[in-house]
């Protein structure tokens, strides 16, 4: 056996064996952000969009015939094979129609798991954001990915949509998105779905999976169904019938309530923790490939446990 191959298989039997005793201290979120490839196996989605992981996950290619992914230094490109099937196919459809290419944003980390910043969900595998920005007419660098910025397209400071940057094209895409039967629903801003709302015409059964959330004014956030027979992973419940465009819409733009005066000290929020999520998550944390590096697995040393301040 190589020193290589030693070496490696020393650190992921130090990482399990901490795994199992004693890290149900440790946020999940920073050991899931340090490891930069997938774990073997199977692909499987495994727990819930937000507390879960990813066993086997495939990479999208960065640059496609019509997409190119953004903010490479994530390392964020990553799902299950039915997320990557499904943005190769919208974005095969959607030039169909003339729209020039897709930028993909976050999809989830090379095993899933709590990301350290942006997302509560994104951690097995079937969720992509997509931003409303269409691709440029050249491959960009890196650099260019890191900085290039997605455009809002709503008024600066009001909820509302912006007529000079919203086009049918915009309603177009978000509707073919929502057409495959693999997606639970789309998370876009509650000034955008008033706008499908109000141009949708009497096609309106896609307008459903339209949920409004705030922060989804530059891009749009799609996340699929659990795979049909794949075992644990669990579904979000289904959005209520209708198309969404009355009281319920509606209650995104009343003031909101005054908030009720704290009680008791304050504490800062709990950090979510290996011992959180699935059991099956740890091994998906710990699996790897002979001859896998400690230093591509960048395991912490030493491990990083919460303080009782932060817990």
């Amino acid at each position: 056996m190589s020193a290589r191959v030693l070496f490696a298989a020393l650190a992921l039997a130090a990482l399990s064996t901490a795994a199992q005793a004693g890290s149900a201290d440790w946020p999940a979120k920073k050991l899931f952000s340090e490891v930069t490839i997938p774990s073997t196996g199977t692909p499987r989605a495994i727990g819930s969009y937000a507390k879960g992981c990813l066993a086997g996950g495939d990479a999208l290619p960065v640059d496609g015939p019509h997409w190119q992914v953004m903010r490479l230094s994530r390392n964020r490109n990553w799902g299950t094979p039915e997320l990557v099937s499904y943005i190769e196919k919208l974005s095969a459809d959607a030039a169909k129609f003339g729209w020039p290419g897709l930028l993909i944003g976050d999809m989830a980390q090379p095993r899933g798991g709590p990301m350290s910043s942006g997302h509560a969900s994104h951690q097995i595998g079937l969720d992509v954001d997509i931003w409303y920005t269409p691709m440029p007419d050249h491959a960009m660098s890196p650099e260019e990915r890191e900085t290039k910025a997605a455009v809002s397209l709503l008024i600066p400071g009001k909820l509302a949509v912006d007529p000079a940057k919203w086009s049918d094209a915009d309603a177009r895409l978000l509707r073919q998105a929502a057409s495959y039967p693999e997606v639970a629903r789309i998370f876009v801003s509650p000034a955008i779905k008033k706008q499908a709302c109000a141009t949708a015409g009497s096609d309106r059964g896609w307008l459903r999976k339209l949920r409004s959330w705030t922060g989804h004014d530059d891009h749009f956030h799609v996340r699929l169904s659990c795979p049909k027979g794949m075992a644990g992973c669990t579904n979000q419940a289904p959005p209520p019938p209708g198309d969404g465009c009355g009281a319920e819409l509606a209650s995104w733009f009343k003031p909101p309530p005054p908030p009720a005066p704290h009680k008791g000290p304050y504490r800062l929020p709990r950090q979510m923790t290996l011992a959180d999520l699935p059991k099956a998550c740890t091994g998906v944390l710990t699996s790897g490939p002979s001859g896998l590096a400690a230093a591509d697995l960048k395991i912490p040393t030493p491990l990083p446990r919460l303080s009782p301040a932060t817990n």
